[in-house]
């Protein structure tokens, strides 16, 4: 299995300086050959890699682009590789169209392969660089780990990352357990488990907002394209990056504990991008990053053997008593508890995790798979299938 180990690191003026050409050249190249692939388009011609490879040659021996051909050549190669993907994914319907990349909104990064660069006794020297990287090793390498990728980037807040792809033989499947647990999210609480389990939301962006909202503030009052300003937009780029990191360290040790601790995870298929078109919840939806969760919980399973169920979104899992099987007309957020006719009182996440335990489990029986989505012979997901009705 291969897996991603990523560090902070420190680079010199002159490793920085490097880096940054590097980024800039990255992007120019992907929106020059995009520019140059969708022209084609109109003309009804396809590009593919190689061609784009070859204009890229071309491109380096004019004057107007002659300044690529003091980075690296590698990474240039690899950003024709991403548009390539990127293609592929378009026309095989699974993607828009690509998009330009921003220099003020795109994210900083550049892939080296195993030609751009040398790693040996815990050092990464980079192509063009006569220095090895300053890296923060906070976790060691699996031993005797070789990388076949190395991805340097830097986020808003100015910090320097590098990421290196190796094979790591740890990552082994688990023991098989007879656990199975059903997990609803939600925003007093994170995360509810049909064991009765509740796990407290830490709502780590309301713990920043005061000063979120003080360097928001400063910023507004920056001239544009001021020195000040681009200092503000530091600060308040580093409040966003401490509150990104308190929650993706959240999500990996919930995730990893419940991978380790069941055979079977059974969660709700929320379509979050349309959920936080609430204004009223939004923010909160945001935060709790529930897409982040079930992303970290899907990679983990299949990592260490374990099975991730997505039920319907369209079950009823919080109207429908868990002991009785009635199902209650309506129910709004703010009820948090009720009865049912059958004499049964219910925690409204409580009784939706079992309900969803249930579930997910009627779906491996019926053999519907993992994806919701997917049909039984009759055309209706399993979890959406009702009962039929007998004749008296």
């Amino acid at each position: 299995m291969k897996r991603a180990y990523r560090y902070r690191f420190y680079p010199t003026d002159a490793q920085a300086a490097e880096l940054s050409r590097t980024f800039g050249c990255v992007r120019k190249v992907y929106n020059v050959a995009l520019a140059a692939r969708t022209e084609a388009w109109t003309r009804q011609e396809r590009v593919n890699y190689n061609q784009s490879s070859a204009m890229l040659t071309a491109w380096k021996k004019t004057g107007e682009l002659a300044y690529l051909n003091g980075v690296s050549s590698v990474p240039l190669q690899q950003t024709l590789g991403h548009l390539q993907t990127a293609f592929t994914h378009f026309f095989g319907k699974r993607a828009k169209y690509p998009r330009f990349k921003s220099r003020k909104k795109t994210r900083k990064s550049a892939e080296y392969t195993t030609s751009a660069f040398r790693f040996r006794n815990g050092e990464l020297r980079l192509a063009k660089m006569s220095e090895p990287l300053r890296i923060a090793w906070s976790r060691p390498l699996p031993e005797g780990a070789k990388p076949s990728t190395v991805t340097v980037s830097q986020d808003s807040a100015g910090r320097w990352f590098v990421s290196l792809l190796c094979e790591d033989p740890s990552v082994q499947p688990l023991p098989a357990t007879g656990q199975a647990v059903g997990v609803d999210v939600g925003l007093d609480h994170l995360l509810t488990l049909s064991t009765g389990e509740k796990i407290t939301n830490p709502r780590h962006e309301r713990r920043d907002r005061a000063a979120l909202a003080r360097e928001q503030r400063r910023l507004a009052k920056k001239e544009k394209g001021s020195a000040n300003r681009a200092r503000a937009r530091l600060k308040v780029a580093k409040v966003h990056a401490r509150i990104a990191d308190r929650r993706r360290d959240t999500l990996h040790k919930l995730t990893t504990r419940l991978v380790r601790e069941n055979q079977t995870i059974v969660i709700e298929d929320l379509t979050v991008r349309n959920m936080v078109k609430n204004h009223r919840l939004a923010r909160a939806i945001s935060d709790a990053a529930w897409r982040e969760f079930r992303s970290m919980l899907e990679y983990k399973a299949q990592w260490y053997g374990r099975e991730v169920i997505a039920v319907d979104r369209w079950f009823p899992s919080s109207r429908l008593c868990s002991a009785c099987g009635n199902l209650q007309e309506a129910m709004p957020l703010n009820v948090r508890t009720w009865t049912c006719d059958c004499g049964m009182t219910h925690d409204r996440d409580v009784n939706a995790a079992h309900n969803l335990l249930a579930a997910g489990l009627a779906v491996t029986v019926c053999g519907a798979g993992v994806r919701p989505q997917r049909s039984t012979p009759d055309g209706q997901s399993a979890t959406k299938q009702k009962p039929s009705r007998r004749e008296p």
